[in-house]
């Protein structure tokens, strides 16, 4: 019998509506953390995955118009499947997992606060956002655990904490 090489992928599509250049730095280290996503999820198959930056005022309209919540947040994810189980039943070529809004005006924010780089921020913001997408959450406290040990065990040894 011959071991087979299962197939993963994820693309990820990015859109940039801040008008600012550097966030296209991100796209390689986005995609090395899809990539690893993959394999610590133990996912198969192909996925596609769209990132759109925007600064405070639209994501605090996104927040308002789809969450009730009249305040900017950091990342909203808007998932095309509401939870892990539904992946299991999707049996389309390529899987779309859904959209990350990441308002980079709050990582920039958060980074100075947190005491790490905006590489790292911008890096764990995508991270939260692709496992929402992925069908984890953080409401219950196990669920919490849960999301928050794969976020680091998925970003920790691809981006440093500096």
């Amino acid at each position: 019998m011959q071991n087979q090489e299962v197939k993963m992928m994820i693309t990820c599509t990015f859109v940039n509506k801040t008008r600012e250049k550097q966030w296209k730095e991100n796209y390689p280290d986005f995609q090395r953390i899809a990539e690893h996503a993959l394999e610590v999820l133990n996912k198969q198959g192909d996925y596609t995955i769209s990132v759109i930056f925007v600064k405070s005022r639209k994501i605090h309209e996104i927040n308002r118009d789809y969450r009730q919540v009249d305040r900017p947040t950091d990342v909203i994810s808007f998932a095309a499947c509401d939870d892990q189980d539904e992946f299991e039943l999707i049996e389309e070529a390529e899987v779309e997992l859904g959209d990350i809004f990441i308002n980079v005006e709050a990582a920039i924010s958060q980074a100075e606060e947190y005491g790490h780089s905006l590489r790292r921020e911008i890096c764990f913001l995508f991270t939260h956002g692709l496992l929402h997408c992925f069908g984890y959450d953080h409401m219950q406290p196990d669920e919490e655990k849960i999301m928050f040990d794969l976020q680091h065990e998925i970003l920790d040894p691809l981006v440093p904490r500096v």
